[in-house]
């Protein structure tokens, strides 16, 4: 048994697909198959169930598979190490984050990481919390922003701040001459809302407490906030945006935002990693940037009432 067997089973069981595999490992795909038959020759058992298509682990080849990973992360982990006794930060970043922060967070820190780490290539992608965490836990990811907690016991969360919620309302509906609303008020007529699947949908949803009436559910797949306040500007009605969302608005539609009463609810913003995560210096660096470049209204609030997911 070697650690390239272990690499090539553990990037068969990310990818399903031989050639896609193979690729991944920068070898052939016969070599990679004949690796893994090696391999499993060797235990005595079979770790693909290779009669279904995509390829999927048998019962044991899930538990070996398992303590594969353990086994990889912790080699990968030695060059990290080396990297930072020397203080040196480079190399690749991946990072997922959501759609509802990507637009109105990565703008204020994303310049600047760049410039402070030239020797750090970034690779961002945006996708819903429930795909960022499959592709932290397959190790295609290094680190997600997502909105916290998880219930997921195999990933560390690192709290980077809490974002209030705030309702954004067309000049026409009865909010607009609030100063202020409450949970209640979200029962009102007009309420339009991202597509099922966006975590931001879900704590609109739990804020609530209770079935809306005369939701409107926009399935827009993209989860565009921006969409929704165009449709609100043309149309009518109301939606939730996050905080972030409006420190660059135009004093126009600054006046459809209407914040919460106190305590205003929030979303739990944090960096999350899976447990045995590499990359430590790497991923430091990009929690310090990040905070130094964070409005100091929400660096400096505290938890209130979040919503769970």
């Amino acid at each position: 048994m070697t650690l390239t067997q272990l690499e090539y089973l553990v990037a068969l069981d990310t990818y399903r697909h031989f050639a896609t595999a193979a690729e991944h490992c920068h070898v052939t795909q016969p070599t990679l198959s004949m690796q893994i038959q090696k391999l499993e020759d060797e235990l005595g058992i079979l770790v693909f169930d290779r009669s279904k298509q995509p390829v999927v682990p048998t019962e044991t080849g899930q538990v070996i598979l398992a303590q594969a990973r353990e086994v990889v992360q912790a080699a990968r982990r030695i060059p990290e190490l080396v990297k930072e006794s020397k203080s040196e930060i480079s190399g690749e970043l991946r990072l997922g984050i959501i759609p509802t922060l990507a637009p109105y967070l990565l703008p204020y820190f994303i310049r600047s990481f760049m410039s402070k780490y030239p020797a750090v290539t970034v690779h961002v992608q945006e996708l819903l919390t429930e795909q960022i965490v499959d592709k932290l836990k397959n190790g295609l990811f290094d680190v997600g922003i997502v909105v916290t907690p998880l219930p997921d016991s195999g990933l560390r969360e690192f709290p980077l701040f809490y974002e209030p919620f705030m309702v954004y309302t067309s000049p026409e509906h009865p909010l607009y001459r609030s100063d202020r609303v409450t949970a209640d008020d979200l029962m009102a007529d007009g309420l339009w809302l991202l597509s099922e699947g966006h975590c931001f949908r879900n704590q609109v949803m739990n804020l609530c407490g209770q079935p809306l009436r005369g939701a409107q559910p926009l399935r827009y797949e993209t989860g565009s906030l921006e969409t929704l306040m165009k449709i609100i500007d043309k149309q009518d009605g109301f939606t939730l945006i996050p905080y972030l969302a409006t420190l660059d608005m135009a004093a126009d539609r600054l006046a459809r935002v209407k914040p919460f009463a106190d305590p205003q609810p929030v979303r739990e913003v944090s960096l999350v990693t899976h447990r045995s995560y590499l990359k430590k210096g790497l991923i430091d660096a990009l929690q310090r940037e990040i905070l130094a470049h964070m409005p100091a209204e929400l660096t400096r609030r505290e938890k209130g009432a979040v919503v769970a997911l």
